[in-house]
């Protein structure tokens, strides 16, 4: 199958256009430079998590805090920027130490989007939180060791889970083994 170098555009909301590539139709995010998530561990070995209702799911959703880089008035914006301020703008935490530990695709029969993930360690709390003031957020402070328990119950009361909440606990436990500096054991 070929596909030219351009979508050919469908249709187009505000925030997304809906595009025709050869064959293959996808949604494409407009203005926008990447979308960032954080894997926020508290120093107490804690999983930062928000739950908010996805309109698109029509059910509320547990998931990372995330959003959107460049966007607006933060065009120009870093990915590590943007992951700085999404996590205090959705959680009220200032990370002591951000890294980027994984980038991949987000649902690639359907959309364009590539999604940053940012282990962020050494949390200060220094803001409330709550997300931007278009949001309905809960926050979630899940010790490690029952971030399985706490989402198989969410799960049966109801509540879905954003498949990188599985990824965060990965890189959080994965993380935690390996050696301080090379060569140390």
């Amino acid at each position: 199958m070929t596909f030219s170098d351009k979508p050919d555009i469908i249709a187009e909301g505000n925030f997304i256009q809906f595009v025709r590539r050869g064959t293959w139709e996808y949604v494409t995010r407009r203005g926008i430079s990447g979308i960032v998530a954080l894997i926020a561990v508290t120093v107490d070995r804690k999983l930062v998590l928000v739950e908010q209702y996805r309109p698109a799911l029509g059910a509320r959703v547990i998931e990372l805090p995330a959003g959107i880089a460049g966007d607006g008035m933060h065009k120009g914006e870093t990915l590590e920027a943007a992951a700085r301020r999404e996590l205090l703008e959705e959680t009220g935490y200032a990370p002591g130490e951000l890294r980027l530990v994984a980038t991949g695709a987000a649902s690639a029969g359907i959309t364009d989007e590539i999604i940053s993930l940012f282990l962020a360690r050494g949390l200060r709390k220094v803001g409330l939180g709550a997300g931007d003031g278009t949001e309905e957020l809960a926050l979630h402070e899940i010790p490690l060791e029952e971030v399985g328990t706490w989402l198989k119950e969410k799960c049966d009361g109801g509540v879905l889970v954003d498949l990188k909440v599985f990824s965060a606990v990965y890189f959080a436990g994965f993380e935690e083994k390996k050696p301080a500096h090379p060569g140390s054991r």
